[in-house]
């Protein structure tokens, strides 16, 4: 067994609360849920882990193959009742991320904003690669028609190869008659795009899937009443802290730090605690090593880390 994935499976293992079920990617230890569920694709920031012209030590680990790479966030709604999935983010990865759903009916996919890791995947449903065929493509009005008048994504919807399914804010979509998705609006650097996370209900459990905002005092909404109302909440954990980037000013990169949440949740029960699973890491965040100080600390608080392959029931 990778090395990676078993200390993600022990750490996993040891906070996990009971009703959730958690696994790597394969199928070895836990069968595939006999109900809908998520699983997590990936759990890296936009340009992925490693990144792109990167020589800290964090990327040299990757390229000497110390640890294995780690694809951009993304989810996957799978229904096995009709063997039918939907795909959340339409990532660089979107490759190797389709490929973990060739066994099941692609049905569409949720857009959360114009990012580059949440959207520029959808260039393989083009007539270089896919070749789809009218793929829904659930979008915000400001997203759907970025994607409309701007090429070459307008050329994926004038031959047909993605269908835009316009979103409004706080809307449920019925997926089927055990499945509801409704996009929230969130502040978040919206430069060509509106910014949604979404809420997913299940039969029995429901998950909020929040990779990017700025700050979460920004949101409409208090994001601690949003954790205590869902079973599970997938947050942003794109930096740990503000020391992350020597060199850069942060201000231009507006995220919550990993120690800013920690300290706003830090009133909420352990039950609650418990159901927050930071995701959407920087390459240089270190709770990408499990081994860290850092991540330990996170973990004692009772916080959970996202990571590939973790799946969860709803």
């Amino acid at each position: 067994m990778r090395l990676y994935n078993l200390l993600i499976l022990i750490i996993a293992a040891l906070y996990s609360c009971a009703n959730e079920t958690i696994t790597e990617e394969t199928s070895e230890f836990i069968p595939e849920p006999s109900g809908p569920y998520i699983k997590v694709l990936g759990v890296a920031q936009d340009a992925g882990y490693p990144q792109a012209n990167c020589r800290k030590a964090c990327c040299a680990k990757v390229w000497s193959g110390e640890v294995e790479k780690i694809l951009v966030v993304s989810l996957a709604l799978i229904d096995p009742s009709n063997n039918d999935a939907w795909l959340f983010e339409a990532t660089p990865d979107f490759i190797e991320q389709v490929h973990e759903l060739e066994d099941y009916n692609l049905k569409g996919i949720f857009l959360t904003h114009g990012h580059i890791g949440h959207y520029t995947g959808l260039m393989h449903l083009g007539r270089e690669a896919m070749g789809a065929n009218n793929m829904p493509v659930y979008s915000m009005p400001r997203m759907a028609e970025f994607l409309t008048n701007n090429g070459p994504w307008s050329q994926l919807v004038s031959m047909n190869n993605i269908e835009v399914k316009m979103l409004q804010n706080d809307s449920v979509v019925i997926l089927n008659e055990n499945l509801r998705v409704t996009p929230m609006l969130v502040p978040h650097r919206d430069e060509y795009t509106e910014t949604v996370g979404f809420k997913i209900e299940g039969p029995d459990k429901t998950l909020v899937f929040i990779p990017d905002i700025d700050k979460w005092e920004k949101m409409d909404q208090d994001i601690k009443n949003i954790v205590t109302q869902s079973d599970y909440a997938l947050l942003d954990g794109t930096f740990y802290d503000g020391e992350e980037l020597p060199g850069r000013d942060m201000s231009e990169f507006p995220h919550p730090f990993i120690v800013e949440s920690i300290n706003l949740f830090g009133d909420l029960s352990l039950q609650d605690r418990s159901k927050i699973h930071f995701i959407h890491f920087n390459h240089t965040n270190p709770l990408l090593d499990l081994q860290s100080p850092q991540s330990n600390q996170v973990i004692s608080q009772g916080y959970k880390l996202s990571y590939q392959g973790l799946l969860i029931e709803l």
